[in-house]
Formats: C-alpha cells, structure tokens, sequence
C-alpha cells in the first residue's frame, strides 16, 4: 500500500499542526495535559473556536457546512489533533445525528437543527440502548404511538451519555408490532428533553463520575415532524449511523498519541527509580501494542481508500471496533502497570490548574490511570458489543 503523502497533504499537515499550536485555545490544551476535567462550557467553547476555523464538520458535506476534505485529509487531522492532545469532538451532534439529518431528513429539518449543530448552539445525546435491549436492539421496546399530529412516547433509554447537559435526543423508538421482522418497526425521532414527561436518572459510574443516566419517557407528546425520514426505517438509519462511530470508536491516533507518550515517559526517572525501560517485560509490552497499532493502522488506510473510492464503511468498521477498543484496553493496561501504587490514590481536588508538585499524588497520567482503566472497560461494549461485531465479520467478511 502506498502511504506516501501528497505535497499538498504535507502542507495541509503543517497548516493543522501550526493551528493546534497556536489558534486552539491553549488553555483547553493544557487542562488537558494536566489532567483536569473539561467542564460543559469548556467543551462548547473550543467546539465553537474549530467551527470558526471551518473545520469542525470534517464529514459534512460543504453546502451544509462542512470541509470537503478527503478521506486522507481526515486521517491527518485526527492525526494532528491527537498528537496535540485536544479533545475529542462531542460525537452526538456533529458526527451522529447530523448527517442522519442531512442524508435523510427533509428540508424543513435541515435548516431547523443543521446550524444549531454545526455552531454547538445545541447538545444532543443519544437514545438506542434500553434496560432490555442492548447489543439487541431490535428488541427495543420504547414506543411511539401516532395519535393526531403528536406521536406519544413511553418508554426508558440508558446508558445515556452526557444525557444530563443535552437539550435534544436523537431516539429509536418502536413505532409499529406488527411486522414481520421486528427491524421493520422502529423509526428515528427527535425529541426536545425539555418536553413534559422527559425525566433523567443519573448513573454513576466506578470511577464516580455522572457520565450515563436513564432517560424515562412518560405520554411525551412530540410533534410529526421530528420523525426522521420514513416511519419504520430507522433500524436503517441506526445502523449507517453506528457503522461511522464504530469506526471512530477505533482511536487509531489516540491510540498512538498514548503509546508514543508512555514510551517516552519510560525513560525518565521518576523520583530516584530506575526508568521502567530497564524493564525488558514493560517494553515487551509496548512494542507488542505498537505492533498490534500499525496493523490496525493499515486496516483503517483500507477503509480510507474505499471510502474515497465511493464505498461506505462496511464490515471493516467492525474489524476497526473490536481491534480498536481491544487495543486502547490494552494500552490502559500498561499505564496501571507504569503508574504503580501512584495509580491507587485519586484525589479530586488535586485535579487544578497550578497546583504544587508536592500536593500531587503522582503525576496527572498516574492519578488517572485506574480512573481510566475502569471508564474504558465499556468501549468494548458500547456501539454494539465486540461480540455483536464478531458476528457481523463472520457473516459479511467471511461469508459464515
């Protein structure tokens, strides 16, 4: 495979670099690097600061506000925005529910929801899982029952991310039971969580923090028009959505950001010790990761060139799911083994701006790195389960 990058794709490179640099706000940059958590407005703020650059819609398409670039251009930014530690773009909006509107909302939603969007005048979550459905989420039992101009929706959602700051949910509901397959059944609405009979429960996770909740819809009236598309083909929708964060899920620059970082990190002495790349079995284990990256690497190059071919994201975005988040499960592996018993204390307050060395109980990857373990236990879950998508591999990919 040729990997060898346009003069053009070298400068645009730098033209990204020198804007994480110097444009980003520097100061989301080094909470980051510090380790203190983004706070709401926090993330607003830099969404907003990239907008104005034009570049926060990487996959839209330019008349609705998007950048246009290629598939290679993508792979650099994300590339770059790793390397300079910034944070992820909040998916719900930009990446998911936006270009279901775009592709199959009608005009009316386009101008409705499409800037608020683009320009984070609006947070969105997301409402697939339920109590008792998960990685089978054709079982999905939240309805939404047409009476006149409303469709009523009862029903509870969870695993809802973020769900405590959004102002809309994007929801898979069962619109019809009598249907053959019980895919046909279920339509994609969007539903303000402003609206009588939206309630949330908080659910906390084992690192402590309020990340998910349970989002209960008791008789919420939504009007037609926020159904999305045809009436009964939102599994459809769902699942051209779920392809694309399945293969953003993969992390493949985050993923090398932290293995460049850890290996550099292992040939300083900390505190008198000897540098954990005198530990041949430590170094093992980062070189097996590195090795486990560049192949992961390849396959989402694959997925790059089909993709500019014209293609969609098909079975590859499962391979990228599992291997991906198999990975970064790794990698989490060896920063609790780097961290050591630093990595037993979290002390919250610890976590600002400024704070003296000798209040910190390790350095901010240290303190974090139990934090970190835990959290990312999920990714192998969510977006549908590694399991779900060995499935899917062994259907379509291997024809099983």
């Amino acid at each position: 495979m040729n990997v060898t990058f346009s003069a053009e794709e070298v400068a645009f490179r730098k033209e990204v670099r020198d804007y994480f640099e110097n444009e980003f706000p520097q100061d989301i940059l080094r909470m980051q690097n510090e380790g203190v958590p983004l706070q709401p407005e926090d993330l607003i703020r830099w969404h907003k600061a990239v907008n104005e650059k034009g570049w926060l819609a990487e996959n839209w398409p330019v008349e609705y506000g998007g950048t246009g670039w290629s598939p290679v251009q993508k792979y650099i930014f994300a590339e770059e925005r790793a390397r300079a530690n910034a944070p992820p773009v909040l998916a719900f909006g930009v990446n998911m529910v936006g270009p279901i509107i775009y592709t199959y909302g009608n005009e009316e939603q386009k101008r409705r929801f499409l800037p608020d969007i683009l320009q984070t005048n609006v947070w969105w979550c997301q409402g697939y899982s339920e109590p008792g459905a998960g990685s089978d989420l054709a079982s999905l039992k939240t309805r939404a029952d047409l009476r006149g101009d409303h469709y009523v929706i009862n029903g509870t959602k969870t695993w809802t991310t973020l769900g405590q700051f959004a102002d809309w949910i994007f929801c898979l509901v069962r619109t019809n039971s009598d249907v053959a397959r019980r895919q046909e059944g279920i339509s994609f609405i969007l539903v303000d969580m402003k609206t009588p009979g939206v309630s949330i429960k908080p659910i906390v996770l084992l690192d402590g923090e309020h990340e998910v909740n349970e989002i209960h819809f008791d008789n919420v009236e939504v009007p037609v028009e926020n159904l999305v598309g045809e009436e009964g083909k939102g599994w459809t929708y769902g699942k051209v959505l779920l392809q694309h964060e399945r293969t953003n899920i993969a992390g493949v620059a985050r993923s090398k950001f932290r293995l460049s970082r850890l290996r550099s990190r292992a040939q300083k002495s900390v505190r008198g010790a000897a540098p954990l790349a005198e530990d041949r079995n430590f170094m093992r284990g980062i070189s097996a990761a590195e090795v486990e990256l560049k192949a992961l690497e390849y396959t989402e190059l694959r997925k790059l060139a089909s993709v500019a071919a014209g293609k969609a994201p098909g079975p590859e975005s499962s391979i990228l799911k599992v291997a991906g988040t198999e990975l970064l499960q790794a990698i989490d592996c060896l920063e609790m083994e780097a961290a050591g018993y630093y990595g037993l204390a979290y002390v919250r307050d610890q976590f600002v701006l400024d704070l003296p060395d000798e209040e910190r109980v390790g350095d901010t990857n240290q303190a974090t790195a139990a934090l970190n373990y835990f959290n990312n236990r999920k990714q192998s879950i969510f977006g549908g389960s590694n399991e779900i998508q060995k499935n899917i591999i062994a259907k379509h990919v291997l024809g099983l």
